[in-house]
């Protein structure tokens, strides 16, 4: 009978022993219902509708590290215009239901523009399911040579840009994703503010450059130490100096200010989340601002626990006893 209890099975101390088998090795054909120990996982586990689960309440989830990092903005277009702040950056570590479906989507940067504009934000990124919910905000454009002339708020902020007499402050950053950008120099055509970075503030411009980039956040989650979330430079008058981007990996995260003798503004680094330069003065009436840099999400699973059930083409690679599922743009799934 199917049914019966196997009577050899039985210890001396009257106790079942079940069969016993590792992750690698559970058998190939399995019945519903079918049941064994795993020394992998050290847990009992049950065969069924949705693979093999854990028979008890413990074990069914496990713990994963995460980087979700938003688009960064582009910087504004001026002649100092304000350097893009960096997308919001999200990082630490939960818990995944086994079985349960996970979503990540990957936020692009906002686009330079060669008009005396406002910068445009990053868009969001996020990891979702059961129990998950996690979504940084897109970074602020620097601000251009149009009212209101501050930066835009986001996951951190744009840098203030000029506009004559006074001072104009960069936009603020969302907490626990980012930082503000940096302020214009006040009073006149001079160096527009740094965008905000994941780590620090943007900096200020001054009478004859514009504000670095804040710097962004270091990170290990791949294995290989990275810097992301760096904000653009700011923008500076022709005979100045370019605010410079905070710095990232493999150059620098956040895009390069542009002016100082005709030197254009520079794009931020893809999928590291920085905010693009600022124009500046040059042979142009208004030169091309920096793109921002697209985002991106990394989930570190335990080896142990990787099920290989993704979509949306991402890179896996390994890093000592975790695999890392890298996401750079779209949208994607794993499965736990």
């Amino acid at each position: 009978m199917t049914n019966a209890v196997n009577l050899s099975a039985l210890g001396s101390n009257g106790g079942i022993t079940s069969p016993t088998w590792t992750t690698a090795t559970r058998p190939s054909s399995p019945y519903t219902g079918q049941m064994g120990y795993n020394t992998t996982t050290a847990q009992i586990e049950v065969y069924g509708a949705v693979g093999w689960v854990n028979a008890g309440t413990a074990g069914n989830s496990y713990t994963i590290s995460y980087l979700v990092l938003a688009g960064g903005g582009s910087g504004g277009s001026n002649i100092d215009g304000g350097g893009g702040g960096a997308g919001g950056y999200l990082s630490g570590t939960t818990s995944l239901t086994k079985s349960s479906v996970y979503t990540a989507t990957v936020g692009g940067g906002g686009s330079g523009s060669s008009s005396s504009v406002q910068g445009t934000n990053g868009t969001n990124s996020s990891l979702s399911g059961t129990g998950v919910s996690l979504t940084a905000t897109g970074g602020g454009g620097g601000a251009g040579y149009v009212s209101p002339y501050a930066g835009s708020s986001g996951g951190s902020g744009g840098g203030g840009s000029f506009s004559g007499p006074g001072t104009n402050a960069g936009g603020a950053g969302t907490p626990g994703q980012g930082n503000a950008g940096g302020n214009n120099f006040p009073g006149g055509s001079f160096g527009g503010g740094g965008g905000g970075g994941s780590g620090a503030v943007g900096n200020a411009g001054t009478t004859s450059a514009g504000g670095n980039g804040g710097n962004g956040s270091s990170n290990s989650i791949t294995g290989t130490p990275a810097i992301y979330g760096g904000g653009g430079g700011g923008g500076v008058n022709t005979s100045g100096t370019v605010g410079i981007g905070g710095p990232g990996t493999p150059a620098v995260s956040g895009g390069n200010g542009g002016g100082g003798g005709g030197t254009a503004a520079t794009n931020a680094v893809a999928n590291t989340g920085g905010g693009g330069g600022g124009s500046g003065n040059s042979s142009q009436s208004y030169p091309s601002s920096g793109n921002g840099s697209s985002g991106v999400v990394i989930i570190s699973v335990p080896t142990t626990y990787y099920t290989g059930t993704t979509t949306g083409s991402p890179t896996i690679t390994t890093s000592g006893s975790n695999t890392i599922i890298t996401w750079t743009s779209g949208s994607g799934t794993y499965t736990a």
